[in-house]
């Protein structure tokens, strides 16, 4: 009800995805009153639905594995990625705060990690790439241990969550994938499902939480042990200011507005742009509509935080060479609605799939990162046309791996085929008419490609190469863990669209995340973290988790200098 709203806090934090809940859970631990609003009716944003991975080298369990890196190497990498636009402030916070706010949130939370000891860099090649070591993902939860807050989390990301029943990336991932061949695979993947239905049976959705959807629940359950107050449907509307310092937001909720004063100033954490058409079009070549654009991130991130922050004096950067986390995504038919957004993050480095466009030539190395195959599809697309694909694979990888929206063996390909999202061709050339797709060109690819991937090479582009390229592949497929050949047929195929899984451009901040008027002077009392920051990384994408673990991070820095209290600055 209205009038069970909070008039006054310490933090007003506007948002509830990783970024926003890691800046009221330290604040809280801190000492302050805190107040976290949030627009939906469930918390998690963007986190939520991610793989929730966060880029922390130096971490805590990292170092207990024995992998101590020197900090200059990670500093080299990420001056060869980000060029000039290597920020020496933010990656000295990242390197020296991303350590101890592992230890923080452990040590005072219920957040909890898993290592990503063995999880590489996106470019192998460039100087200082790691190979294992910076990645962390937050440690699986029991959903039982959120009590009555369960149905104010946001479930799983329903075009990847089979049954609404979210997949760990790893060995849990590899169980699935194996489920029809290995007796021990097929177990295990009857264990799940076996416990996700009893859950979903007993509390309407499933109780074994991983991924972002862990980390959520995980900041929730903290949030929640320490007294944090957690209003959802509650948008924030006007920022308020007490002479230039901005202290508090007067906020909707059931159709009445009221203020909430922040003696300690407000957390902008609404995860940044990826559904404000306007801004899409502005800053997405791809998208001069902005309807160009799908992305996979919640409808409900329309650029609230960037919108509220310039009115308050920041300013959002244009000049970044990528605006957002591009990223292949197809379609997913839905009755009645808007089509689901399927994000293809896994299946393309698996031995067997290519992707062209419709000349029916490849533009990429199919396993690279997903933002990278996306800015390669831009960089071959001619102007004017569209910048699509089509993602094509023979029936033994579709029952093998799945492909987009369609799973693996032994879930039914029928459906897919009678709504129009899987093509399929008992030839290459039907496939080709089938799609759209230029009969000779796709011809040509598919000999050339066939010729050498029998013996695990691929001249053209170097699949398989890296060792991000062969950890996304299958391990059990030799001599090349990407490579193998297509056919015989039938064949398929699915349209790949330009998608993204959030936005890098946001408000520009200095390195304690504090919001920056047009003279690059801190606005008293005005953070931004999250996607509303814009990215540390400046539009490049040197590594999974480049989003939540400096949204983690920065949330964490935000909250000490919100609450005064100093960072710690030894070296850990």
């Amino acid at each position: 009800m209205s009038s069970d709203l909070p008039s006054s806090c310490d933090l007003l934090v506007i948002g509830s995805g990783a970024g926003g809940l890691a800046s009221a859970v330290t604040a809280a631990v801190l000492g302050l009153d805190v107040v976290v609003i949030e627009k939906e009716r469930h918390f998690g944003g963007t986190t939520a639905w991610s793989g929730g991975w966060m880029w922390l080298p130096r971490n805590p369990l990292a170092r207990a594995a024995g992998i101590d890196e020197d900090e200059e190497t990670i500093r080299s990498y990420l001056r060869h990625e980000l060029g000039e636009d290597y920020d020496e402030a933010f990656v000295t916070m990242l390197i020296e705060q991303g350590p101890r706010m592992v230890e923080f949130f452990r040590r005072e939370s219920a957040v909890d990690f898993i290592d990503g000891n063995l999880m590489p860099d996106f470019h192998g090649n460039t100087p200082g790439a790691g190979t294992g070591g910076r990645s962390l993902c937050a440690k699986p939860f029991d959903g039982r241990e959120l009590g009555a807050r369960l149905e104010d989390l946001r479930p799983p990301l329903a075009e990847i969550a089979p049954f609404g029943m979210n997949i760990a990336s790893g060995a849990d991932l590899q169980h699935f994938l194996n489920a029809t061949r290995k007796l021990p695979s097929f177990l295990h993947v009857l264990r799940r499902l076996a416990r996700h239905f009893i859950d979903r049976a007993s509390h309407g959705r499933g109780l074994h939480l991983v991924n972002g959807n862990a980390l959520v629940a995980r900041l929730l359950k903290s949030a929640d042990n320490l007294g944090i107050a957690l209003l959802k449907d509650t948008a924030a509307v006007e920022l308020l200011r007490d002479g230039e310092r901005i202290a508090g937001a007067v906020v909707e909720h059931e159709g009445t507005r009221r203020m909430i004063r922040a003696a300690r100033g407000v957390v902008l954490a609404t995860g940044g742009f990826p559904h404000d058409l306007a801004r899409k079009s502005a800053l997405f070549p791809h998208a001069p509509t902005g309807r160009e654009h799908w992305s996979a991130a919640p409808r409900t991130n329309t650029g609230d935080g960037l919108k509220l922050g310039e009115a308050a004096g920041g300013h959002v950067r244009t000049d970044l060479p990528n605006a957002g986390a591009w990223a292949p995504v197809s379609l997913v038919p839905k009755p009645g609605g808007e089509p689901g957004r399927f994000p293809h993050l896994v299946e393309r480095a698996k031995p067997g799939a290519l992707m062209v466009r419709r000349d029916g030539m490849r533009f990429c190395n199919e396993a690279d990162s997903y933002h990278d195959v996306m800015q390669a599809l831009f960089a071959a697309t001619p102007a004017g046309e569209p910048a699509e694909a089509w993602m094509l694979c023979d029936h033994r990888f579709l029952r093998r791996y799945g492909l987009g929206r369609v799973r693996p063996r032994p879930f039914p390909i029928r459906p897919w085929l009678s709504n129009g999202y899987l093509k399929r061709g008992a030839t290459i050339a039907e496939l080709a008419a089938a799609c759209g797709i230029d009969a000779a060109g796709l011809a040509h690819t598919l000999d050339t490609y066939n010729a050498t991937a029998a013996e695990g090479r691929d001249p053209e582009f170097g699949r398989g190469e890296t060792p991000y390229n062969r950890i996304q592949g299958a391990a059990d497929n030799r001599p090349n863990p990407c490579v193998a050949p297509l056919g015989p047929g039938p064949f398929y195929a699915v349209r790949i669209v330009p998608g993204s899984l959030g936005t890098f451009a946001g408000l520009k901040t200095d390195a304690q995340a504090r919001v920056l008027d047009q003279r690059d002077a801190p606005i008293p009392g005005l953070y931004a973290v999250g996607n509303d920051m814009s990215s540390m990384m400046a539009g490049r994408y040197p590594a999974g988790g480049i989003t939540l673990g400096p949204a983690m991070t920065f949330g964490y820095v935000a909250a000490h200098h919100a609450g005064g209290v100093p960072l710690a600055n030894n070296r850990s």
